[in-house]
Protein backbone atom coordinates (compact mmCIF):
# COMPACT_ATOMS: atom_id res chain seq x y z
CA UNK A 1 0.00 0.00 0.00
CA UNK A 2 1.37 3.38 -0.61
CA UNK A 3 2.12 6.26 2.10
CA UNK A 4 -1.11 8.06 1.69
CA UNK A 5 -3.50 5.20 2.12
CA UNK A 6 -4.07 5.78 5.96
CA UNK A 7 -3.23 9.06 5.87
CA UNK A 8 -6.31 11.87 6.86
CA UNK A 9 -6.39 15.04 4.36
CA UNK A 10 -8.40 17.75 4.48
CA UNK A 11 -8.72 19.92 1.45
CA UNK A 12 -9.92 23.44 2.92
CA UNK A 13 -11.67 25.14 -0.50
CA UNK A 14 -12.16 22.77 -3.07
CA UNK A 15 -12.11 25.07 -6.28
CA UNK A 16 -10.58 23.49 -9.76
CA UNK A 17 -7.45 22.77 -8.44
CA UNK A 18 -8.27 21.19 -5.11
CA UNK A 19 -10.82 18.57 -7.16
CA UNK A 20 -8.01 17.90 -9.45
CA UNK A 21 -5.93 16.59 -6.72
CA UNK A 22 -8.80 15.07 -4.90
CA UNK A 23 -9.50 13.39 -8.58
CA UNK A 24 -6.22 11.97 -8.83
CA UNK A 25 -5.74 10.40 -4.92
CA UNK A 26 -9.31 8.69 -5.48
CA UNK A 27 -8.85 7.64 -8.83
CA UNK A 28 -5.69 6.13 -8.92
CA UNK A 29 -6.28 4.59 -5.26
CA UNK A 30 -3.60 6.41 -3.66
CA UNK A 31 -6.02 7.24 -0.83
CA UNK A 32 -9.42 5.90 0.63
CA UNK A 33 -12.03 8.47 -0.12
CA UNK A 34 -13.25 8.58 3.30
CA UNK A 35 -10.18 9.53 4.13
CA UNK A 36 -10.47 12.80 2.58
CA UNK A 37 -12.64 16.02 3.74
CA UNK A 38 -13.11 19.04 1.27
CA UNK A 39 -14.61 22.40 2.69
CA UNK A 40 -16.48 25.01 0.24
CA UNK A 41 -19.09 27.73 0.97
CA UNK A 42 -21.56 26.33 -1.57
CA UNK A 43 -23.86 23.29 0.08
CA UNK A 44 -24.15 22.27 -3.68
CA UNK A 45 -20.58 22.07 -4.51
CA UNK A 46 -20.31 19.95 -1.29
CA UNK A 47 -22.93 17.33 -2.52
CA UNK A 48 -21.21 17.43 -5.71
CA UNK A 49 -18.02 16.40 -4.35
CA UNK A 50 -19.65 13.61 -2.29
CA UNK A 51 -21.35 12.16 -4.93
CA UNK A 52 -18.84 12.75 -7.54
CA UNK A 53 -15.90 11.15 -5.51
CA UNK A 54 -17.33 9.23 -1.77
CA UNK A 55 -15.16 12.00 0.19
CA UNK A 56 -16.72 13.53 3.41
CA UNK A 57 -17.20 17.10 3.21
CA UNK A 58 -18.54 20.16 5.78
CA UNK A 59 -18.24 23.54 5.23
CA UNK A 60 -16.16 23.97 8.47
CA UNK A 61 -12.50 24.67 8.12
CA UNK A 62 -11.73 24.04 11.75
CA UNK A 63 -13.63 20.94 12.28
CA UNK A 64 -12.05 19.71 9.22
CA UNK A 65 -8.29 20.82 10.09
CA UNK A 66 -9.40 18.99 13.53
CA UNK A 67 -9.95 15.59 12.10
CA UNK A 68 -6.83 15.74 9.48
CA UNK A 69 -2.85 14.48 9.56
CA UNK A 70 -2.57 16.86 6.29
CA UNK A 71 -3.98 20.08 5.84
CA UNK A 72 -4.00 21.43 2.20
CA UNK A 73 -5.20 24.93 2.29
CA UNK A 74 -6.47 25.25 -1.91
CA UNK A 75 -8.34 28.64 -1.46
CA UNK A 76 -7.57 31.46 -3.24
CA UNK A 77 -4.70 33.45 -2.27
CA UNK A 78 -6.67 36.40 -0.92
CA UNK A 79 -8.23 34.83 1.34
CA UNK A 80 -5.69 33.15 2.64
CA UNK A 81 -4.47 35.19 5.80
CA UNK A 82 -8.17 35.13 6.54
CA UNK A 83 -8.54 31.11 6.21
CA UNK A 84 -5.15 30.71 7.90
CA UNK A 85 -6.18 32.69 11.03
CA UNK A 86 -10.08 30.69 11.37
CA UNK A 87 -7.80 27.55 11.48
CA UNK A 88 -4.73 28.15 13.23
CA UNK A 89 -5.53 27.11 16.69
CA UNK A 90 -5.96 23.68 15.09
CA UNK A 91 -2.56 23.69 13.66
CA UNK A 92 0.70 22.19 15.77
CA UNK A 93 3.36 20.09 15.01
CA UNK A 94 1.50 16.74 14.56
CA UNK A 95 0.38 17.82 11.23
CA UNK A 96 1.75 18.67 7.71
CA UNK A 97 0.45 21.47 6.34
CA UNK A 98 0.26 21.98 2.90
CA UNK A 99 -0.51 25.68 0.70
CA UNK A 100 -0.96 25.84 -2.51
CA UNK A 101 -2.40 29.22 -2.92
CA UNK A 102 -0.70 30.77 -5.76
CA UNK A 103 2.15 33.98 -4.79
CA UNK A 104 1.81 33.04 -1.34
CA UNK A 105 6.01 32.36 -0.05
CA UNK A 106 6.20 30.38 2.82
CA UNK A 107 7.59 33.63 4.87
CA UNK A 108 4.41 34.96 4.50
CA UNK A 109 2.75 32.13 6.00
CA UNK A 110 5.54 31.85 9.00
CA UNK A 111 4.82 35.35 9.92
CA UNK A 112 1.14 34.92 10.42
CA UNK A 113 1.62 31.92 12.39
CA UNK A 114 4.12 32.61 13.79
CA UNK A 115 4.60 28.75 15.16
CA UNK A 116 6.58 26.01 14.69
CA UNK A 117 5.01 24.02 11.83
CA UNK A 118 5.70 21.40 9.15
CA UNK A 119 5.10 23.78 6.52
CA UNK A 120 5.36 22.76 2.42
CA UNK A 121 4.48 25.20 -0.15
CA UNK A 122 3.35 23.64 -3.64
CA UNK A 123 2.95 25.08 -6.97
CA UNK A 124 0.96 22.70 -9.52
CA UNK A 125 -0.39 24.50 -13.03
CA UNK A 126 -3.67 23.92 -14.53
CA UNK A 127 -2.98 20.81 -16.22
CA UNK A 128 -3.95 18.99 -12.61
CA UNK A 129 -7.24 18.60 -13.93
CA UNK A 130 -5.97 16.56 -16.49
CA UNK A 131 -3.53 14.29 -14.16
CA UNK A 132 -0.71 16.32 -16.28
CA UNK A 133 0.83 18.90 -13.91
CA UNK A 134 4.41 19.84 -13.65
CA UNK A 135 4.54 20.61 -10.05
CA UNK A 136 7.60 22.17 -7.87
CA UNK A 137 7.30 21.66 -3.96
CA UNK A 138 9.47 23.59 -1.66
CA UNK A 139 9.56 23.08 2.73
CA UNK A 140 9.72 24.96 5.52
CA UNK A 141 12.41 24.49 8.12
CA UNK A 142 10.54 22.08 10.36
CA UNK A 143 9.48 19.86 7.23
CA UNK A 144 10.68 16.39 7.47
CA UNK A 145 12.00 13.82 4.40
CA UNK A 146 8.89 12.09 5.00
CA UNK A 147 6.75 15.07 4.77
CA UNK A 148 8.66 15.73 1.49
CA UNK A 149 7.22 12.22 0.28
CA UNK A 150 4.27 12.28 1.19
CA UNK A 151 3.84 15.66 -0.50
CA UNK A 152 5.23 14.32 -3.56
CA UNK A 153 3.23 11.11 -3.44
CA UNK A 154 0.11 13.63 -3.05
CA UNK A 155 1.32 15.41 -6.31
CA UNK A 156 2.04 12.38 -8.39
CA UNK A 157 -1.26 11.93 -8.29
CA UNK A 158 -1.69 14.12 -10.73
CA UNK A 159 1.03 14.60 -12.32
CA UNK A 160 4.94 14.89 -12.12
CA UNK A 161 6.64 16.78 -9.06
CA UNK A 162 10.07 18.33 -8.43
CA UNK A 163 11.34 18.88 -4.96
CA UNK A 164 13.47 22.32 -4.70
CA UNK A 165 16.10 22.49 -1.93
CA UNK A 166 16.00 26.54 -2.47
CA UNK A 167 12.38 28.56 -1.48
CA UNK A 168 13.38 31.44 -3.58
CA UNK A 169 13.40 29.26 -6.52
CA UNK A 170 9.32 28.86 -6.79
CA UNK A 171 9.11 32.36 -8.40
CA UNK A 172 11.18 30.94 -11.46
CA UNK A 173 8.88 27.45 -11.25
CA UNK A 174 5.81 30.21 -11.24
CA UNK A 175 7.19 32.02 -14.60
CA UNK A 176 8.30 28.46 -16.30
CA UNK A 177 5.66 25.80 -15.59
CA UNK A 178 2.74 27.55 -13.66
CA UNK A 179 2.63 30.07 -16.08
CA UNK A 180 3.95 27.79 -19.00
CA UNK A 181 0.66 26.50 -20.32
CA UNK A 182 -0.74 29.88 -21.51
CA UNK A 183 2.57 30.45 -23.34
CA UNK A 184 2.21 26.82 -25.19
CA UNK A 185 -1.82 27.48 -25.62
CA UNK A 186 -0.70 30.66 -27.58
CA UNK A 187 1.95 28.48 -29.52
CA UNK A 188 -1.03 25.55 -30.24
CA UNK A 189 -3.33 29.14 -31.43
CA UNK A 190 -1.05 30.51 -33.87
CA UNK A 191 0.45 26.58 -35.10
CA UNK A 192 -3.78 26.40 -35.97
CA UNK A 193 -3.68 29.47 -36.91
CA UNK A 194 -1.24 29.01 -39.90
CA UNK A 195 -2.38 25.85 -40.48
CA UNK A 196 -6.19 27.40 -41.47
CA UNK A 197 -3.84 30.22 -43.41
CA UNK A 198 -2.41 27.39 -45.62
CA UNK A 199 -5.68 25.21 -46.39
CA UNK A 200 -6.75 23.40 -43.12
CA UNK A 201 -9.90 23.28 -41.72
CA UNK A 202 -9.83 24.79 -37.99
CA UNK A 203 -10.47 21.79 -36.55
CA UNK A 204 -7.79 19.61 -37.90
CA UNK A 205 -5.54 22.21 -38.06
CA UNK A 206 -6.15 22.62 -33.90
CA UNK A 207 -6.46 18.94 -33.17
CA UNK A 208 -2.88 18.48 -35.47
CA UNK A 209 -0.98 21.22 -33.32
CA UNK A 210 -2.22 20.39 -30.06
CA UNK A 211 -1.41 16.78 -31.38
CA UNK A 212 2.26 17.49 -31.97
CA UNK A 213 2.94 19.48 -28.96
CA UNK A 214 1.91 16.52 -27.09
CA UNK A 215 4.05 13.82 -28.99
CA UNK A 216 7.01 16.48 -28.92
CA UNK A 217 7.08 16.52 -25.02
CA UNK A 218 6.54 12.58 -24.83
CA UNK A 219 9.69 12.47 -27.04
CA UNK A 220 11.24 14.52 -24.57
CA UNK A 221 10.18 12.59 -21.70
CA UNK A 222 10.34 9.27 -22.61
CA UNK A 223 14.02 9.64 -24.81
CA UNK A 224 15.49 11.45 -22.17
CA UNK A 225 17.56 13.20 -25.17
CA UNK A 226 18.67 17.32 -25.09
CA UNK A 227 15.82 18.77 -27.11
CA UNK A 228 18.84 20.21 -29.60
CA UNK A 229 19.41 16.78 -30.62
CA UNK A 230 15.62 15.79 -31.35
CA UNK A 231 15.52 19.28 -33.26
CA UNK A 232 18.06 17.66 -35.11
CA UNK A 233 16.56 14.72 -35.67
CA UNK A 234 13.88 16.65 -37.57
CA UNK A 235 15.93 18.67 -39.55
CA UNK A 236 17.25 17.47 -42.66
CA UNK A 237 19.61 19.48 -44.84
CA UNK A 238 17.97 22.18 -47.18
CA UNK A 239 14.57 21.07 -45.73
CA UNK A 240 11.34 21.98 -44.66
CA UNK A 241 12.03 22.14 -41.01
CA UNK A 242 14.91 24.13 -41.53
CA UNK A 243 13.33 26.48 -43.41
CA UNK A 244 11.05 27.19 -40.58
CA UNK A 245 13.29 27.10 -37.85
CA UNK A 246 15.32 29.78 -39.81
CA UNK A 247 11.84 32.19 -39.74
CA UNK A 248 11.63 31.31 -35.88
CA UNK A 249 15.14 32.51 -35.00
CA UNK A 250 14.36 35.54 -37.21
CA UNK A 251 11.30 36.29 -35.29
CA UNK A 252 13.40 36.15 -31.75
CA UNK A 253 11.23 33.03 -30.50
CA UNK A 254 14.00 31.69 -27.96
CA UNK A 255 14.59 35.62 -27.01
CA UNK A 256 10.47 36.11 -26.89
CA UNK A 257 10.02 32.99 -24.34
CA UNK A 258 13.18 33.84 -22.23
CA UNK A 259 11.32 37.40 -21.43
CA UNK A 260 8.30 35.96 -20.57
CA UNK A 261 9.47 33.56 -18.16
CA UNK A 262 11.32 36.29 -16.61
CA UNK A 263 8.65 38.58 -16.82
CA UNK A 264 6.70 36.44 -15.28
CA UNK A 265 9.12 35.54 -12.44
CA UNK A 266 9.89 39.08 -11.55
CA UNK A 267 6.27 39.03 -10.99
CA UNK A 268 5.71 36.91 -9.47
CA UNK A 269 9.00 38.39 -7.06
CA UNK A 270 6.73 41.33 -6.27
CA UNK A 271 3.52 39.77 -5.58
CA UNK A 272 5.08 37.70 -3.40
CA UNK A 273 6.26 40.90 -1.36
CA UNK A 274 3.11 42.36 -1.50
CA UNK A 275 1.64 38.92 0.19
CA UNK A 276 4.51 39.30 2.97
CA UNK A 277 3.36 42.32 3.61
CA UNK A 278 -0.39 41.84 3.19
CA UNK A 279 -0.51 39.09 5.88
CA UNK A 280 1.97 40.84 8.19
CA UNK A 281 -0.75 43.64 8.64
CA UNK A 282 -3.43 40.64 8.79
CA UNK A 283 -1.62 39.64 11.77
CA UNK A 284 -1.79 43.05 13.45
CA UNK A 285 -5.50 43.31 13.04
Amino acid sequence: MGILIDTRLCFLGCGNMGEALVSGLVQSGSARPENIICTDIREERLQELSSRYGVRTTANNIEAAHQSQVVIYAVKPQLMAEVLKETAGELDMSKLVISIAAGVPLRAIESLLQKELRLIRVMPNIAASVKESATAISAGKHAKKEDIELAMAIFNSVGRAVFLRENYLMDAITGLSGSGPAYLFIIVDALADAGVKMGLSRKDAQFLAAQTVLGAAKMLMETGEHPGQLKDRVTSPGGTAIAGIHTLEKGGLRTTLINAVEAATQRSKELGEMMIKYFAESNNH
